[in-house]
């Protein structure tokens, strides 16, 4: 069976610093028939079910720990049975917004993870958040960046827990060494592909050192 790429977008309200933000979520689901896997479970736990129709959850996959990408993973989890997947260095977010659930396992870099005969290799691309991770898919000729990159450059770095020099370096030696036509699914927003973003990011890099 094919491997497919489901896209899903929820709304809610993303919160950090005191302040509270009206966004729009993209949800990635990877798999073919049978099987999948959830790349952030955003906002509506019974919608990212819904999209799954019948497959089953082989894991829920954070690209980090902003309450925006993970307020429907408990719900999502408790439903299927599946795990959740976090990189340890963004606990300390991640139990801001659920603090009597801890994740079921943990992300690491360089870890592959596979789902319908299709290898996600895990990125760690901190800057936005400290354990901020991408997770690039060759076969399908597609990183999943979260908030790492976006359309038009950098994710945001102007808050608790992040640090701009570092994102640019996790831009600059992770994702940027991928093939030019490899598409960029974000976190939020339209996708884009590398190549298109280089050369604008060279500017970024430059002023991020």
């Amino acid at each position: 069976m094919a491997v497919r790429i489901d896209h899903l977008v929820t709304s809610g309200t993303f919160a950090l610093d005191g302040g509270e933000w009206d966004v729009d979520n993209n949800v990635w689901i990877v798999g073919d028939d049978t099987e999948a896997v959830v790349i952030d479970a955003a906002h509506d736990a019974a919608a990212i079910e819904a999209a799954l129709g019948g497959r089953t959850l082989r894991a829920i996959i954070c690209t980090h720990a902003h309450n925006d990408h993970i307020d429907a993973a408990p719900a999502l989890a408790d439903a299927t049975g599946a795990p959740i997947l976090l990189h340890p260095d963004d606990l300390p977010l991640w139990e801001r917004t659920h603090p009597d659930r801890a994740p079921d396992g943990e992300l690491a870099d360089g870890q592959e993870l596979e789902v319908a005969g299709t290898r996600l290799t895990v990125l760690h691309t901190p800057g936005h958040a400290p354990g901020a991770v991408s997770l690039h898919a060759p076969e399908l000729g597609t990183v999943f960046t979260g908030d790492t990159l976006f359309q038009g450059g950098p994710g945001a770095t102007g808050r608790s827990f992040s640090h701009f020099p570092t994102i640019i370096d996790s831009i600059r030696d992770r994702l940027l060494t991928l093939p030019p036509e490899t598409a960029v699914r974000t976190g939020h927003g339209d996708s884009t592909s590398i190549g298109a973003e280089a050369p604008q990011l060279q500017d970024w890099i430059n002023r991020g050192h």
